[in-house]
């Protein structure tokens, strides 16, 4: 189960396209919804380099896909506990939106990585092309539950046996 969690801003999000952001310290899998947000889509795999080059390539990214939301997922415990990534995440998330100008909600990714691996692994792909889509496909499952819930980033994380 995928809960919802809070914004960094209280307003209500533009219409136009969404970006998802599945944070890793070395890769961030990038989804976009539509211009509707009807449906979420794979995007990219974005191996992070410097904050400089990070910082251009988010702001190129949200100027070309016409973004006007970020959804960062959220890694939290089964407890509903933030770990050290989920702070990371929402320190991310602040710096998109100081970069862009764009508000960012955060989104509870739980299990996201480990479904979009089974996702993979039966398609048989090897390994290697696993790797190479798997960050993204978490983004977009991330993305797509976030679209299913009627995109509210303004829940705290809670236990799964709430």
């Amino acid at each position: 189960m995928i809960r919802m969690l809070m914004t960094t801003s209280s307003r209500p999000p533009s219409p136009g396209r969404i970006c998802g952001i599945d944070y890793g310290t070395v890769r961030i899998g990038i989804a976009v919804t539509d211009p509707d947000r009807s449906m979420a889509s794979p995007l990219e795999i974005y191996t992070r380099r410097s904050k400089e080059l990070d910082a251009q390539y988010f702001r190129r990214l949200a100027a070309e896909e016409r973004i006007t939301l970020w959804v960062v997922g959220l890694p939290v415990h089964n407890n509903g506990q933030e770990s050290q990534k989920s702070r990371e995440a929402r320190r991310f998330g602040k710096w998109l939106t100081e970069l862009t100008s764009l508000p960012a909600e955060f989104y509870d990714e739980r299990f996201s990585s480990a479904e979009a691996e089974q996702m993979l692994m039966a398609a048989e792909l090897t390994s290697k092309r696993r790797k190479q889509r798997l960050d993204m496909l978490a983004a977009q499952i991330m993305l797509s539950a976030y679209l299913e819930a009627g995109m509210k980033g303004n829940e705290a994380p809670g236990a799964l046996d709430d």
